[in-house]
């Protein structure tokens, strides 16, 4: 479900646990086919929430948020419970395993100090009961504000993905299939574009989004809803790239068999071929990601160096 990356780490949230990956680039010499990949991600460690619905994720920093949909709340990881609730919506008003509001966006925006920050989540209804959004929807979904909790705009049809980009506030609005964004001041959802899918999973680079869009489940959860309503070739499955100046779509890449939904994409700038966790013991068990404290004392040819953004270097010995 939920996806969080950068040039130098991979969170991914599953079933019951979060995956997170290390990118050591020294290894890519050792991938086939020789000197095409420029990134390889290996598994560092999986921590267990347990069955939490996880939905969207984000690094603020060092720390990894993340939206635990089943308790309708905002959570990090300590290493030693399940999840650490963080924040949840004023209007839920109990930590239960019920999914009161579907709550499944995280947007992130800098503080004062230029660190990034939970500010934005989206949820699918404000409301209190066990799977309490479902009658709501069509066109119960509100954008809401961390850590005020105060709703800055409703009446959306299945909003997710949240992004905070050069001072305005993104989102999708999915049950329409729509991109657009919030005028905050007027607690406004302005559209740009309809797309031909649910819009689901959102990263914006220079003045590009990169959309995801899934299929339309035949199933209770949709029903109703306005995308629902399209003929199946109106409901694709792949990414969108749409122009934010114009609301214009200038390239897709569309799954035809097999894939039906996305639910996050994450633009990784730089890279073209990475390295997704090979299946290979053998790179497991002889790659190691050491500080570059250490890296004196490692025998020149058995150590290479990558530099990381804002940390300096560090050391893979191979």
């Amino acid at each position: 479900m939920g996806l969080a990356a950068d040039a130098t780490r991979l969170a991914v949230g599953i079933a019951q646990e979060i995956r997170q990956y290390r990118n050591m680039t020294p290894v890519c010499r050792r991938l086939d086919p020789p000197g095409r990949h420029d990134a390889c991600y290996l598994a560092r460690a999986a921590h267990v929430t347990g069955d939490i619905d996880i939905h969207e994720m984000a690094w603020a920093g060092d720390e990894l948020w993340f939206v635990n949909t089943r308790f309708s709340c905002l959570c990090t990881l300590n290493g030693i419970h399940s999840f650490v609730p963080r924040w949840r919506p004023p209007f839920v008003t109990a930590l239960a395993p019920d999914d009161r509001c579907h709550l499944n966006g995280l947007g992130l925006a800098p503080e004062s100090n230029g660190q990034p920050t939970p500010r934005f989540v989206t949820a699918l209804a404000a409301t209190d009961t066990p799977q309490g959004w479902r009658e709501r929807k069509k066109d119960g979904g509100v954008l809401v504000e961390v850590p005020s909790g105060k709703v800055l705009a409703g009446g959306l049809s299945m909003p997710h993905s949240p992004r905070w980009f050069r001072d305005r506030l993104w989102l999708l609005e999915s049950g329409k299939g729509g991109l657009g964004w919030v005028d905050l001041s007027a607690g406004r959802y302005q559209s740009i574009a309809e797309l031909p899918g649910f819009t689901r999973g959102l990263d914006i680079h220079g003045h590009l989004a990169f959309v995801g869009l899934s299929q339309v489940r035949e199933s209770a959860v949709f029903s109703g809803i306005p995308i629902a309503e399209r003929a199946p070739a109106d409901r694709n499955c792949g990414v969108w790239v749409v122009d934010l100046r114009t609301g214009q779509t200038v390239a897709f890449l569309r799954f035809e068999d097999a894939v039906q939904e996305v639910f996050a994409v994450q633009v990784l700038p730089g890279l073209r071929y990475p390295e997704l966790g090979p299946e290979d013991p053998k790179l497991l068990a002889d790659s190691y990601d050491l500080p570059s404290s250490a890296l004196e004392a490692v025998p020149p040819q058995l150590r290479s160096v990558r530099a990381e953004p804002g940390k300096g270097l560090r050391a893979a010995a191979v």
